[in-house]
């Protein structure tokens, strides 16, 4: 199994990264068009169905990630494990940080601010997970 471990990884990172931008570049910018009467039931929804796609991506991007750490393979750059982990961590951050307090605001109903927050949020949320998604093709280079 340590040998599929790096390539389990990407496929959970790049799938991640996909979802990520799909989020930014489709799924948020059609919040705005939700009637401001209905958009905090909108909101709740939104917030109950994402999480069953991001949830158990999250969950196998971090026990990949641990895995990698802790049982590295021959040949992996421990700087390539670090910076996917690093990057990781960054999603993690912004997340709970930065998405879920926006969604949490967004909740009670449309707030214009909170929906500019999220986006700005959400960019940097697409590229740390782009930069870990190189990382974790950078753990397979030296395999191949």
């Amino acid at each position: 199994m340590t040998e599929l471990l790096p390539v389990l990884h990407l496929a959970l990172s790049a799938a991640y990264a996909g979802f990520q931008w799909t989020v930014r570049g489709v799924v948020y910018p059609q919040f705005d068009q939700v009637p401001a009467g209905a958009f905090g039931a909108y909101e709740r929804r939104h917030q109950q169905r994402i999480s069953r796609v991001v949830g158990p991506l999250f969950a196998g991007q971090l026990g990949t990630t641990g895995w990698l750490l802790v049982a590295r393979p021959p040949g992996v750059p421990s700087s390539a494990v670090l910076a996917g982990a690093a990057c990781l961590g960054a999603v993690l951050l912004l997340t709970a940080a930065g998405a879920v307090p926006q969604h949490r605001r967004l909740s009670a109903g449309w707030d214009g601010e909170a929906f500019r927050r999220l986006l700005r949020v959400d960019t940097a949320r697409a590229v740390a997970a782009t930069a870990g998604s190189a990382a974790a093709v950078w753990v397979l280079v030296p395999l191949a």
